[in-house]
């Protein structure tokens, strides 16, 4: 393709990268909030399972797969080598934990690893900084708060389905209504921001617009469904509920991650005052002296 003045969107990253962060977050937020409730070393396996299925998504994507391993050599700087020792951390915890039994303080640092590694995917979105969707500060609480909520959510419905309509944790309930408000709030502060902003291309705009919809109606109609349930009396058949707003959830923050990686991620292009014409001479440089 050829580049010019004019913004133009990214090609390097495809819809392999954008499963590392849908997958990834997800995942990641699952492994925090089993390990927060205490819950059976099976789902901490399941959200180690969908983060690595995201570091394998985003492998397949690198033209050369040997050189993967050229992403630990630059801890000190670069946020793609935090995540891949995040993700190192959170492998080896949760598989000690598998092996050995759940423990306070196992539990609490394989939280600090997963919550770290969903940080670290927000921060190597930040450090985009030629281009506004991504660099804007607020995209790191919004990716934290839209992974969080996915796994409290995966934890609650897998939860459910897996002991046959037996109520979840309350502390993950929570946690999962805390987080559907904090990512609708930080979502709702960010695309504020991001329309004030400058050198932001009206075509991500309206890619960040046509996914906001969905994001907040499932984030709205979740948080609903998980109040209700949260105040209402105790009852099986509220606990039902859990699955399809985790699903809510699911939908609305998946579609929303694809959406920031792949259709709003326009650069700015570039800021030239006078671009250059052809056959126009240059404007002669007098020199004193």
């Amino acid at each position: 393709m050829s580049y010019g003045p004019n913004p133009w969107q990214q090609r390097h990253w495809d819809a392999r990268a954008a499963a590392n962060f849908m997958a990834g977050g997800a995942g990641a937020g699952l492994v925090v909030t089993a390990a927060l409730t205490g819950a059976p070393a099976w789902l901490w396996l399941v959200g180690a399972a969908l983060v690595g299925v995201g570091l394998f998504a985003v492998w397949l994507e690198i033209g050369r797969p040997l050189r993967a391993m050229n992403v630990l050599l630059h801890p000190r700087r670069s946020w793609m080598s935090r995540e891949a020792f995040a993700a190192a951390a959170l492998f080896a915890l949760v598989v000690f934990t598998a092996f050995t039994g759940v423990a306070a303080i196992k539990a609490a640092a394989t939280a600090l690893a997963a919550l770290f590694f969903v940080y670290a995917q927000g921060r190597i979105l930040g450090a985009a900084r030629g281009i506004p969707a991504w660099r804007e500060p607020l995209v790191v609480p919004l990716i934290v708060a839209t992974g969080l909520a996915e796994g409290a959510g995966l934890l609650l419905a897998l939860w459910v389905l897996a002991r046959a309509g037996e109520a979840p944790p309350a502390v993950a309930a929570w946690l999962f209504a805390l987080a559907l408000a904090a990512r609708l709030a930080f979502w709702l502060a960010w695309r504020e921001r991001l329309g004030a902003a400058r050198g932001v291309d009206p075509r991500a705009l309206a890619a960040v617009d046509a996914a906001g919809r969905v994001f907040k109606a499932t984030t709205l109609a979740a948080l609903a469904l998980a109040i209700a349930v949260l105040l209402a009396p105790p009852a099986p058949l509220l606990v039902g509920a859990w699955p399809v707003a985790a699903l809510l959830a699911l939908v609305g923050g998946q579609w929303f991650k694809f959406t920031l990686v792949l259709r709003a991620a326009y650069n700015q292009g570039f800021a030239l005052a006078r671009p250059p014409v052809r056959g126009v001479p240059r404007t002669p440089v007098i020199r004193q002296g």
